[in-house]
């Protein structure tokens, strides 16, 4: 199964100033992390963002932050505590027409397009980034780590995440091979900025 780019959604998790430093391999942590929101920005794949007590940690680092939608200050660990699950839920669309032109056992419900396909990265993998991914896999969220955009201030703690999230169901990637199954073919207009940005 590949990702689809028309059914995803990209989720940023805590890459804030004050933690980065703390993190193993941070610079290669953060800079993975932009590369997955340039391509999202690329295929129209929405963006969003957590930070975890920002007035303590701060706010995440600035080329996350523009990047995404909204961000969601919280304090749980899990941001699926807070309110992230509506945000990443299609509202439902009113009904069209007039409301008296059908009979009501005739009415269909609206349905509103659905991205049930998350892409999560962030800090710390083993706490908020764990936390988060194992309540939006138990909301019914299709969930895909991308290991080389998580930290954690040890590795052990890193790989010790995804053992648990593999083992719950979520799909463990990487940053590149994220960027070329949302592109799909070397035709894509972004391909080559695709290739510059992963070179």
């Amino acid at each position: 199964m590949l990702l689809d780019a028309s059914q995803s959604q990209l989720v940023l998790v805590d890459y804030q100033a004050r933690l980065m430093p703390a993190i193993h391999e941070s610079a290669q942590v953060a800079g993975n992390a932009v590369r997955l929101a340039r391509f999202a920005e690329w295929v129209q794949v929405p963006i969003w963002g957590t930070e975890q007590n920002p007035s303590k940690l701060g706010p995440n680092l600035p080329d996350i932050r523009s990047a995404c939608r909204r961000t969601l200050a919280k304090m749980h660990f899990s941001a699926a505590e807070e309110g992230l699950v509506e945000w990443l839920r299609a509202p439902e669309k009113a009904p069209q027409g007039n409301a008296r032109s059908l009979p009501r056992h005739l009415k269909k419900p609206a349905e509103a397009e659905e991205r049930n396909t998350l892409v999560i990265a962030g800090c710390e993998a083993h706490v908020c980034l764990l936390q988060t991914a194992l309540d939006l896999l138990d909301d019914e969220f299709d969930v895909w780590v991308v290991t080389d955009a998580c930290g954690s201030r040890t590795e052990r703690n890193r790989d010790a995440a995804f053992d648990r999230l593999a083992a719950a169901g979520a799909e463990l990637v990487t940053t590149e091979m994220v960027g070329f199954e949302w592109l799909r073919t070397s035709e894509h207009p972004h391909f080559k900025d695709l290739q510059a940005l992963i070179r």
